[in-house]
């Protein structure tokens, strides 16, 4: 399988990640990626950077040696109503925003409100991505994710780091099993994202590449082969909000 892209990192600046700038940006290229994102956990993360931090990545290049840099963020989802924890004025500045549940920031209800709010989130302007939407702590409907994300023209992630044996997240194996049947069902595409928090799995992707062989998801659908796709698939999002 074809693998250019890893939008989802995070270095030092998320609070609990390992890696400078610089040494993830060298892992990109190494590994040979065509589009890197940079997207650092939003504030309501404990540990993680203030809102100034995004609105100084103008300062940023978005280009190392022939490598594309979308700095974004990780926003996270606050309640059933989608609201995220940056302002519209910082995401609408953002290369790329990731809208990911985590249990800091939280509390996890019913599968239809955890879900009603993945879908009001998908409804930003700025949201692209629902990141790891894989962890049974927060259960969802998944045709309902899925018919979503589809209508939003919103990436569903298969975070790799989810299905490491070292992950925390419980269930993501199964969970994934039930959404890629339905995004191979309603014609959804994903993107695969390394989670990285450290340089050494920027670029990673192999347990999620062993996971959709396994269920035979068709390529065509996996957006990390073609860049090109992937922005044109951020600009689409955009132009349909």
């Amino acid at each position: 399988m074809k693998d250019f892209i890893d939008i989802h990192t995070h270095t030092l600046a998320s609070g609990h990640a390992y890696s400078t700038l610089e040494e993830m940006l060298q892992a990109g290229l190494d590994a040979g990626l065509k589009i890197m994102g940079i997207t650092e956990h939003a504030p309501a993360m404990p540990g993680s950077c203030h809102e100034f931090y995004f609105s100084n990545y103008r300062v940023l290049p978005r280009e190392k040696e022939g490598m594309r840099i979308l700095f974004g963020a990780e926003v996270n989802v606050r309640d059933k109503e989608g609201a995220l924890d940056l302002r519209d004025s910082v995401l609408s500045h953002l290369d790329v925003a990731i809208a990911s549940l985590h249990p800091p920031c939280m509390k996890s209800g019913t599968a239809e409100e955890n879900t009603r709010a993945l879908v009001q989130a998908m409804k930003h302007p700025s949201v692209c991505i629902i990141g790891h939407p894989d962890d049974a702590r927060f259960p969802l409907d998944y045709e309902y994710l899925v018919k979503a994300a589809k209508e939003q023209q919103v990436l569903l992630e298969v975070n790799n780091s989810s299905l490491s044996p070292t992950s925390y997240r419980p269930g993501a194996r199964e969970n994934y099993r039930t959404m890629l049947a339905l995004c191979m069902r309603y014609e959804v595409p994903v993107l695969m994202g390394s989670d990285a928090h450290y340089r050494s799995f920027v670029g990673e992707h192999g347990f999620a590449i062993e996971l959709l062989t396994e269920v035979g998801f068709p390529e065509q659908l996996v957006v990390n082969s073609d860049a090109e796709q992937l922005l044109r698939f951020i600009d689409g999002k955009k132009q349909l909000c």
